[in-house]
């Protein structure tokens, strides 16, 4: 294919890769510029918190343990102000996308670094993309603030992640990835980190779900997520992301099985529109299809495959077509409601893709 006309800014980040990796955690805290850390993370990860904080000592000036899904306005405005009253001149965001969104909310209005410890394969860390919600609704926006500043990837810290949720947070990666090599403002750079991030994946999860200890799989996992992160914060997101923000914000479902439940049917959806980046997702999870591949993928390893499965009401379908359809993202193909309307059926009942 002819390289197309492009633009390309690499974004600042830090990236500190490997197993046991958490041991830098002092000197990247030092690194910021920062001597007064507040540890971020949710209630079910409070002793991986106050881990952090005892490898800081006197560093660490306090733990804020009640990171939510799809960040609360309040609890957002809450965690601010505790930051202020602390004194806190940087933020250690470790866990997924709840709490790193926490830490970016804390960002976007006070500008204090954020350090990042995934333990998950959400890839947020890697982008200047924020969501906060208030009154049922998930305003989204970017904003270089909210950027961490450094990012430790340690797998170690992802061996305690149970198998269900590494396989669907590891497909939210892929579909990062795979709606980046769609985007209007795509390039080349991209490209390749979406193919090989996907493909690191796609290799990945068997052996995770094999043996969850597995470090060489998780290193992989995390390595692919990593890449699919870098991709969501360099170029623009289209329907699969719409429709995900839709169902999460609106109608409170898990963030990572909404986004590999709906994917393979957003691929599909946009299947004729973008035939180079269906044909390289393909590629790249080993299929003839890419909307298949991704189905086969997500079933293979045990994912939830639809909608009605993970809490979501079949009356409420209308609804989520119409917000769906409200001030879409832009999209390869047209975004039409009736179209959408049958997308979210064929999600919510968990058959395959129509390709």
């Amino acid at each position: 294919m002819p390289l197309h006309d492009f633009v390309y800014n690499a974004r600042p980040a830090r990236v500190v890769f490997g197993a046991g990796s958490l041991q830098h955690l002092e000197r990247e805290v030092l690194n910021l510029n920062a001597q007064r850390a507040l540890i971020l993370c949710t209630p079910q990860q409070r002793d991986i918190g106050e881990a952090l904080a005892a490898r800081l000592g006197s560093r660490a000036v306090g733990i804020f343990d009640r990171a939510a899904m799809h960040v609360p306005m309040a609890l957002a405005i809450e965690a601010r102000e505790q930051a202020a009253a602390l004194g806190a001149d940087c933020a250690i965001a470790v866990g997924g996308g709840s709490t790193i969104g926490l830490g970016k909310a804390i960002a976007l209005e006070s500008g204090l670094p954020i350090l990042a410890v995934p333990t998950t394969y959400a890839g947020s860390e890697m982008t200047p993309i924020y969501g906060l919600t208030e009154n049922s609704l998930k305003r989204t926006g970017t904003d270089l603030r909210v950027l961490p500043r450094t990012v430790i990837y340690d797998p170690e810290l992802t061996v305690s992640l149970p198998v269900d949720l590494s396989v669907t947070s590891a497909i939210n990666a892929i579909a990062h990835a795979a709606e980046g090599l769609y985007a209007r403002d795509t390039n080349p750079v991209m490209n390749l980190m979406a193919e090989e991030g996907i493909a690191a994946i796609a290799r990945a999860l068997p052996g995770v779900v094999a043996d969850s200890g597995d470090l060489h799989a998780r290193a992989d996992a995390l390595y692919g997520a990593w890449l699919c992160g870098t991709v969501l914060g360099n170029v623009g997101m289209a329907l699969h992301h719409k429709l995900c923000h839709t169902l999460g914000g609106s109608f409170n479902l898990p963030h990572a099985q909404t986004h590999t439940i709906v994917l393979p049917h957003a691929l599909a959806y946009n299947d004729k529109a973008a035939p180079d980046a269906m044909r390289r997702i393909a590629r790249a999870v080993g299929h003839d299809n890419a909307a298949l591949g991704v189905y086969e993928l997500a079933r293979a390893n045990g994912a939830p495959l639809g909608l009605k499965d993970i809490g979501m009401d079949g009356a409420q379908l209308d609804r989520a077509a119409e917000l769906a359809c409200a001030n879409p993202y832009w999209n390869p193909r047209a975004v039409e409601y009736a179209a959408i309307r049958a997308l979210l059926q064929d999600a919510f009942d968990g058959v395959a893709p129509r390709v």
